[in-house]
C-alpha cells in the first residue's frame, strides 16, 4: 500500500493501472475510519481491481460554528485499517492542494438539497459535490463507494453523476451498526457515556419505523409521529429533524409507496447524529 499527499502523484498511479485494463474503485472518506468505513473497503476490494481511499477533512462542506477544527482525525490509525482491508493507495492532500488560493469553482445543485441536512445545514452539499467532484477527476475511478447512513449525500451524488455524464458506478453500501444498533460514526467519539446511552433513541426509533412499514402501516405522517415520540423521551435529545422522503425526490410524503427515505437527524447534547432506513 501506498500514501500520497499530491493529485499528480494520484494520476501517476492510476493512469498506470488504466494502462493495464484495471478497473479502480474509490472510497471518500474524512478519515478517523470505523468498521462502516471498512465495509465499503470491503465491497470495492470484492469488486474492482485496485482501490483507493481518499482522506481528507474537507472545510467545503462545513459551515460556519461547525466542527471543521475538532472533528477527528487519526492518520496512523487510518494508514492501519486501510492496510488491513487490502487498499492499493490512499490519498491524503492538504486543503492547499485540493484549493489553491485563487479557487472559485463549484458543483451545486437546486434540487435534492434543499430538504433534511440541507434546511439547516444550507453550504454543505454545495461543498459535498464540489469536493466529491474533484475527487471523481483526479483519481478517474470506475466505481465509488458511499455509505446508506449518509442517505441524502449518497441520492444527491448519484444525481451528480448522472447530471453530469460522469462514468462511474456509484455503489450504495449499508449502515454498519454497534451491537447495541447505534450507527457507527467518526462523531460518536464526542458522546459522553450518558450520552452514548442517550443516543441509541436514533435506533431505537429507526427500528420501530422499520417494523411499523413491514407490518403494513403506509400513512407516513403515523411512522413518523411513533419516531419522533421515541426520540423526545429520551432527555438529553433534540430532534433537528425526522422526515419520511421519496427517496428519489427527496420530497416529503405523505402516503408510503415506491423508494422511501426515513432520515432524521438529533442532537445528543452538542453532538449531531443522522439515521435512516429506506423502503423498497
Amino acid at each position: 500500500m501506498k500514501t500520497v499527499n499530491t493529485i499528480a502523484e494520484v494520476r501517476e498511479v492510476v493512469k498506470a493501472w488504466k494502462r493495464e485494463g484495471l478497473i479502480v474503485g474509490l472510497v471518500p472518506t474524512m478519515g478517523y475510519l470505523h468498521e462502516g468505513h471498512k465495509s465499503l473497503m470491503d465491497a470495492a476490494r470484492k469488486q474492482c481491481d485496485k482501490v483507493v481511499v481518499s482522506i481528507f477533512v474537507n472545510p467545503m462542506q462545513f459551515g460556519p460554528g461547525e466542527d471543521l477544527e475538532s472533528y477527528p482525525r487519526d492518520m496512523e490509525r487510518d494508514t492501519a485499517v486501510c492496510e488491513a482491508a487490502g487498499v492499493d493507495l490512499i490519498f491524503h492532500p492538504e486543503p492547499s492542494e485540493m484549493y489553491q488560493d485563487d479557487f472559485s469553482s463549484f458543483v451545486d445543485m437546486n434540487t435534492l438539497t434543499g430538504n433534511l441536512c440541507g434546511k439547516t445545514r444550507p453550504i454543505h452539499f454545495r461543498g459535498v459535490c464540489t469536493v466529491v467532484s474533484k475527487l471523481f477527476h483526479i483519481v478517474t475511478p470506475d466505481k465509488a463507494y458511499f455509505g446508506q447512513k449518509d442517505a441524502q449525500q449518497l441520492a444527491v451524488i448519484r444525481h451528480m453523476v448522472s447530471d453530469m455524464n460522469e462514468d462511474i458506478e456509484i455503489v450504495g453500501c449499508p449502515i454498519i451498526r454497534e451491537t447495541d444498533g447505534l450507527a457507527k460514526s467518526s462523531r460518536n467519539t464526542y458522546l459522553s457515556d450518558s450520552e452514548r446511552r442517550a443516543a441509541l433513541c436514533l435506533s431505537r426509533a429507526v427500528f420501530a419505523g422499520q417494523d411499523m412499514v413491514k407490518s403494513g402501516e403506509r400513512n407516513a405522517g403515523k411512522v413518523r409521529q411513533a419516531m419522533v415520540e421515541i426520540i423526545e423521551a429520551e432527555p438529553l435529545a433534540r430532534i433537528d429533524y425526522v422526515q419520511l422522503v421519496d427517496f428519489r425526490t427527496l420530497e416529503d410524503v405523505e402516503v408510503i409507496q415506491g423508494p422511501m427515505l426515513a432520515a432524521m437527524a438529533v442532537y445528543i447534547g452538542k453532538t449531531r447524529l443522522i439515521d435512516n432506513f429506506i423502503t423498497e
